[in-house]
Parts: structure tokens; sequence; C-alpha cells
């Protein structure tokens, strides 16, 4: 820790692509941060719509970062976070506003348990009473998930707890931290770009946390978007993290349980109208079999906490509430991947 520990310089970065007057009425957010010892860096990944220039207008001592082309959210965030200077980094979404006390949670959570990737409490934006995530998990298959997503926000817990990793909604970390675990994997682009950072910390004995006395709210509804788009980079990057972060071992005993989930998944792009997607999604993992296992073989040099300890604390369920879930269907899908996920850990565990 340095000198300045009780009262460290965090870097907020930004990353805006199109936001419109969602980054204005986030950056005036931070202005009322309690916490007084910050820099905000905006990162524009080539906007059209002259959402930067109008947040640089509005608030002159901002960083303004301007990429020529969008460089999607993974390489734009580590743009932001190589121009940083502060102690402590802080990834926020555009499209959020902050409670004032938010970043102080945030600085005291990393005070008291240390080196870690650390998230507040979030809040929907529109509708406040509904929480986006207390903290996100890991699934054995590759899934991440967001606990209480769509839950009433009324009797959770008020202590910090740990989780699978944090979301990259608001991501709360130090330089040491990335320095030692990486920046984001541009090969990811956008999505489970979150997960592949938390499970890499994980993999060097680096925790992540859920702060509850932190909080933020986050203008996406609670409520999934479908998109070819958005299932095909979920689809493609969930297949890179499995083939990337488990040893070869792992993998091989996971094999006949993976090809079950597989169906699993097909059936569930066939269901949603989205075979296209799934489709191309194997087809980028199959063109970029080389690097997967060039990316694969560095992790395993890195890992220092074994695939067998990780999986122990992987949950056989994606918990997703009903009314987020989409029904019968999905309530089936979850049951049949919760008693595959059991049988996998239990081949790879003895």
């Amino acid at each position: 820790m340095s000198e300045n520990f009780q009262n460290p310089l965090v870097s907020i970065i930004v990353l805006n692509y199109n936001a419109g007057d969602l980054l204005v009425n986030c950056v005036k957010s931070l202005y009322d941060t309690s916490y007084n010892n910050y820099e905000i860096i905006v990162v524009d990944n080539a906007s059209k719509d002259g959402s930067q220039k109008k947040c640089k207008e509005r608030f002159d001592q901002i960083k303004l970062i301007e990429n020529k082309e969008n460089l999607g959210y993974c390489e734009g965030n580590n743009v932001g976070i190589r121009q940083a200077t502060g102690e402590f980094i802080v990834i926020l979404n555009p499209d959020t506003l902050v409670e004032p006390n938010w970043l102080t949670e945030l600085v005291s959570a990393y005070k008291k348990h240390g080196e870690g990737l650390y998230q507040p409490k979030i809040i929907s934006l529109y509708e406040k009473n509904i929480l986006q995530s207390t903290g996100n998990m890991i699934h054995i298959f590759g899934f991440g998930f967001a606990k209480d997503k769509g839950v009433p926000d009324s009797s959770q817990s008020k202590e910090i707890e740990q989780i699978g990793y944090a979301s990259g909604t608001c991501l709360f970390t130090s330089q040491s931290v990335l320095k030692k675990v990486g920046v984001f994997d541009p090969f990811l682009f956008l999505y489970h770009d979150d997960l592949d950072l938390g499970w890499r910390a994980a993999q060097l004995g680096i925790k992540s946390y859920y702060v509850p006395l932190s909080v933020i709210y986050h203008g996406e509804s609670y409520s999934l978007k479908w998109s070819s788009k958005k299932f095909f980079w979920l689809e493609r990057n969930r297949r890179y993290c499995l083939l990337t972060h488990y040893s070869t071992n792992t993998y091989k005993k996971m094999r006949t349980y993976l090809w079950l989930v597989e169906i699993m998944v097909w059936a569930f792009y066939i269901s949603k109208g989205f075979i296209g997607a799934k489709i191309k999604a194997d087809q980028d993992v199959k063109k970029n079999k080389k690097h997967i296992l060039q990316k694969q073989q560095e992790l395993e040099n890195m890992k220092i906490i074994p695939d067998t300890e990780l999986i122990k604390s992987f949950p056989d369920e994606i918990f997703v509430p009903k009314n987020v879930s989409g029904g019968l269907g999905s309530q089936i899908f979850n049951s049949l991947l919760s008693s595959i996920s059991k049988k996998a850990k239990s081949k790879i565990l003895h």
C-alpha cells in the first residue's frame, strides 16, 4: 500500500459509445461523490452522437480520450486503465448514477479485505426497488449470472460477501491487482469480460467481493433483452472461457457433460430463434483455435489455485427469478443443468 492509503487517488473510467445524455448524467452524479480524491476519465469509442463532446463542454475537468474506432468494451476500458494515474481503478458504465458514498464504501472494503475485485449493490435505474446484481457467479459450464437479478431490494444482508466475480457495470480494484491478473482480454470484445477477469483473478488466489453499502443505479432493464448479436457474443465468449480457463485434464473429464450441455444450449438457441448466432459463435471458436490454445497454456502456467478448488465454489444452478427467466422452459433447462453440473463435479473431484 502507498503512504497515501488513507485517501488514495481513484481513477474512475467511464467508457462511452453513443450514450447520449446518460453520459452527462453519470458524470454529474460522480461529482456529487463524497469521497474527495478521484479523477474521471471518459474514454469514447468513436461515438457519432456527440455525447463525449457535450460531456467535456459541461465538465471541462474530466480527462477525455477519443478513440478513432470502436475498440469494444475490453480494449476501450484498457485504454483508460493505461492512462489512469490513481492507485485504484473503477470501471463504470455510462448509463449509471451513483449514491454519494458509493466510492467511500468501496475504498473502505478494500482496506478491510485487501487485494481483490469489488462491486457495489446494483439497482435498476428505472425501477428503484428492483435489484440488478448483488454479486455475479461463475457456473461450472462457463455461464455467468447476477445474483438476485429482478428481485425486490428489501432485506438483503449489509455484510461484505465473497462472490464469483465483480460485475463490469461497476468494478473496483487496484493497479497492483491488475498488474498481477492483467487487464481485460481484448479478444472478448464485450460480454463475459468481467467473468474472464474474475476467473483469472481467482486462479491466482485473488477474491471478488460484493459491497452492499455501496449503491449505484444502472439503466439496463432487469428483463433480458434478446438480440442475435448479444447471444453471439455471450455464447462465443462462454466457450472461450471454458477452453482457456480449465486445464486439459479437467476439460477431458468434463467432455461427456459438456456435450450434454451443448445439446441443451442448441435447443435453447433454436427456441429463441437465434440458431444463426449459435452457428456463428461455434465457427468463430474453431477459427481461433490456435489463439485459444495459446491463451489456455498461458493461463495454466500462471495458475496457483487448481481447478478442483475453484469448482467447489461454483453453483450448480443459474439463479434467475421466474419473471426474468421466461417460464417453464427455462426452469426445465435449469433443472437439467443442475443435475449435469453435480455429475460433472463428482467426476472431476473424485
